[in-house]
């Protein structure tokens, strides 16, 4: 169970007098909890906080064993985003997600992507939030839960999809959904492809369909709520008018 790995820190906590338990995303490990010798050091503390991307060398005796591991941080990481508030509580809330969503021990290199794609998009505060929507989206499909946004669920057409079932994950047209407008989510048009802008409530539909499904699929059978940091990032992006 030996490895070395490019990761990015989720979350750290101390264990003992000196050394922390950091969760790690790493690129072709997936999820790993690891103690961090010295990790309470005023030296390490900077490259252990949520966001931070490190060089893993990873030992453990079995797969069932708590490892341990050596950590070199990489770049300057989360430090670049300490003038920006609320791209840290997108941060933090990115973290949650994927802690909670993603299975220990298993390959998720989509996942590590999302993140990656998402930690370099928090340098633009106008863009992010719609990141974040696409994010969640890649976490659902990298965990077997995808969104069919290719064609109408009904008719088969790939025109005019504006609404998506919240029981299937499938896209909906305007024509076929109408009589279940009330029953069904919006589906944002930059969710179809690039070339998409953005409109007014165009992230807020896009972050309750992802909500949406994080929850069905992914924490309710954990008999776990959505992460409390999701929630209160998306009260601040409501709060700054952002959705």
């Amino acid at each position: 169970m030996d490895f070395t790995d490019d990761a990015f820190v989720l979350s750290a906590r101390a264990h003992g007098d000196t050394g922390v338990v950091v969760e790690l995303l790493t690129e072709e490990h997936g999820r790993r909890s690891a103690y961090v010798a010295g990790g309470a050091s005023r030296k390490m503390k900077p490259f252990l906080q949520a966001g931070a991307r490190v060089t893993a060398d990873y030992r453990a005796r079995t797969s069932d064993h708590l490892g341990s591991a050596r950590l070199e941080p990489v770049g300057e990481g989360p430090s670049a985003l300490f003038d920006d508030p609320m791209a840290l509580t997108g941060l933090a809330a990115a973290a949650s997600v994927a802690q909670g969503a993603l299975p220990e021990r298993e390959p998720h290199p989509g996942a590590f992507l999302a993140f990656e794609a998402l930690m370099s998009a928090f340098a633009l505060p106008e863009v992010w939030p719609a990141i974040f929507v696409r994010f969640e989206a890649g976490l659902l499909e990298d965990l077997g839960f995808g969104l069919d946004l290719s064609r109408c669920a009904v008719t088969g057409s790939m025109d005019d999809l504006i609404w998506v079932s919240p029981r299937t994950g499938r896209a909906v047209s305007r024509d076929a959904g109408r009589p279940y407008a009330d029953k069904l989510l919006k589906l944002p048009p930059f969710m179809l492809g690039g070339q998409a802008g953005l409109g007014e409530g165009d992230v807020g539909s896009g972050l309750d369909l992802t909500g949406h499904f994080l929850e069905q699929f992914v924490f309710h059978p954990q008999n776990r709520p959505i992460p409390p940091a999701r929630v209160w990032m998306v009260d601040k992006l409501r709060e700054q008018g952002r959705l």
